[in-house]
């Protein structure tokens, strides 16, 4: 067997090399290359010319959707559109878009925020500027068996039915990772829980987490029989992180970890520690938070601001000081007068919807679909103003 030993190839009539190849495989072609039969690339290949392949090209670490934009399902996971404001005690969705807490048998209720990431540490220097935070109260009953705090993601069911993954195969996968800080070093537990036909809960763990520090999670979740996502606009999956847990939710003997099974209330997880529930003040923050189809993870898809905002008022849309708006009598009655709020962009259902600090007079009744809000009063002067707010919500 012969083997040619060389750095560089360069024709007879040029003036320059063709090829150079460096002690570590890598190959770098100055002008264009092409390929006629089989090639297997196991190092890294520039090109600055044109690179044909009539043949098949295997390029060992080449992940196809790192360029693929919309691969992240997650909706505002870099945590930057907070439509209803930056911090609450209320439960559910109070200050992030797309993130809800979820709490049980608190003494005192936590705090829920958009927080900013302080500069000069990762992942700030990966381009994240927000957080959502979890503050807990002070929990001076100690660890109920019922307790929880828990913050929750929901995607909908056609948009994971559509994204590609074949979610009934234990060979297709998808890949959730993100970026985790809390306050006490412990081990939290999270979960993918698939919402349709007999659920199904996917729990995994972070491991023992340092305190204070940001920490990347990784997990690949395979597909399995009985999973099951709809092709409609109803909760497909729950992505779920449970800060605490009582015993009422958990087993540890009944648990596996990263193994999907039928969901049953008394077994999500194991059982959990309870340090950080019983720490008053305690936090936690996540951010980066991607959901994705594959087995690795790509870097984080960020998206400009405004288009996570439209993506956000799909399910919530919030309004203040935007002008005048005026009721028209109908048939000329002016007891029976009308006006139409025109949504931004097309909600997921018809929505729920809250006006407050009228111009003059007062809603008595009306309606809405998924593009509009119709309002009726019984005097023409009712109107809005600059002082008027209004809300309407379609969440899952």
């Amino acid at each position: 067997m012969s083997k040619l030993k060389t750095n560089t190839i360069q024709h007879t009539g040029g003036s320059a090399d063709n090829i150079t190849l460096d002690n570590s495989q890598n190959v770098t072609i100055e002008g264009n290359a092409t390929v006629d039969g089989t090639s297997t690339l196991t190092g890294n290949v520039t090109a600055s010319g044109n690179l044909t392949v009539s043949g098949t090209t295997t390029i060992s670490g080449y992940n196809p959707t790192s360029s693929r934009n919309n691969r992240n399902l997650i909706i505002n996971g870099a945590m930057n559109v907070a439509q209803r404001g930056t911090s609450s005690t209320s439960t559910l969705y109070q200050t992030v878009d797309r993130f809800g807490l979820y709490t049980s048998g608190t003494d005192e209720a936590p705090t829920q925020s958009q927080v900013d990431i302080a500069s000069g540490n990762t992942p700030y220097t990966l381009g994240f500027r927000k957080a959502y935070k979890v503050t807990n109260g002070n929990q001076t009953g100690g660890a109920g068996t019922s307790d929880y705090i828990m913050l929750r993601h929901k995607i909908e069911s056609q948009d994971v039915a559509k994204s590609g993954w074949n979610y009934t195969s234990s060979s297709s996968n998808v890949t959730l990772s993100f970026w985790v800080k809390a306050s006490v070093a412990q081990n939290y537990y999270f979960s993918v829980l698939s919402s349709d036909g007999t659920l199904q809960n996917y729990p995994m763990e972070t491991g023992s987490l340092t305190a204070n520090t940001w920490t990347k999670i990784t997990k690949t979740i395979p597909g399995a029989t009985g999973v099951q996502f709809n092709n409609d606009n109803g909760i497909g999956i729950e992505l779920d992180w449970w800060v605490f847990a009582g015993t009422t939710y958990t087993s540890t003997p009944d648990v596996t970890l990263n193994a999907w099974a039928a969901y049953a209330s008394g077994t999500r997880f194991p059982d959990h520690t309870s340090t950080w529930y019983t720490t008053n003040d305690a936090t936690f923050e996540i951010t980066g938070v991607q959901l994705e189809v594959g087995s690795a993870a790509t870097d984080f898809e960020h998206r400009s601001y405004g288009d996570e905002l439209i993506r956000c008022s799909r399910y919530h849309q919030s309004y203040s000081g935007d002008g005048v708006v005026i009721f028209n009598e109908y048939n000329r009655d002016n007891s029976n007068c009308w006006a139409e709020l025109w949504l931004h962009t097309r909600m997921r259902s018809a929505p729920s919807y809250v006006i407050s600090n009228l111009g003059a007079g007062a809603v008595t009744g009306g309606g809405s679909n998924d593009h509009k809000i119709v309002l009726q009063a019984t005097n023409a002067n009712t109107h809005f103003n600059d002082g008027t707010t209004w809300t309407a919500s379609a969440e899952l």
